[in-house]
């Protein structure tokens, strides 16, 4: 897992995750909302995640949302 993380990004608290009452999963990536995960999708990611510590929730929203960082975002400025 050290090769996963090596500037140790995922000590702090980047992505976050709420689940509602249908119980769809909202990822959000400092602050942003960036995914939403529904049904089997969903379920398994929360089975995933049960009981883990926060480092190893962090890498598992990493990998449901993927590589979603392109270079083109813009700034708000």
């Amino acid at each position: 897992m050290a090769e996963v993380d090596k500037h140790n990004r995922f000590a702090e608290e980047v992505f976050t995750f709420r689940v509602n009452k249908d119980n769809k999963v909202f990822i959000s990536y400092q602050g942003k909302q960036i995914s939403i995960l529904k049904g089997k999708e969903a379920t398994k990611f929360l089975s995933k995640v049960d009981g883990q510590d926060n480092r190893t929730t962090q890498l598992e929203m990493a990998r449901v949302t993927g590589n979603f960082k392109r270079g083109n975002e813009r700034n708000n400025k």
